[in-house]
């Protein structure tokens, strides 16, 4: 469990540094996604996903 919120503490680390430094770039990619088709976005959420995993594979195996 100590890992998992470790993973989730880095990862709010991670957005909020890009938060602060670019802030106009993310305003636009919102923007972009919110225009984006649905089918898409979940494509690439479940390709992201299952990199995100295979790198954990590869670290842990």
């Amino acid at each position: 469990m100590t890992e998992f919120l470790t993973a989730l503490g880095l990862v709010l680390v991670i957005e909020g540094l890009i938060l602060a430094a670019f802030p106009a770039r993310v305003r636009e990619a919102l923007e972009v996604m919110r225009i984006t088709p649905d089918q898409q976005l979940r494509i690439v959420g479940l390709v992201s996903a299952v990199a995100g995993l295979a790198v954990i594979w590869w670290m842990r195996g």
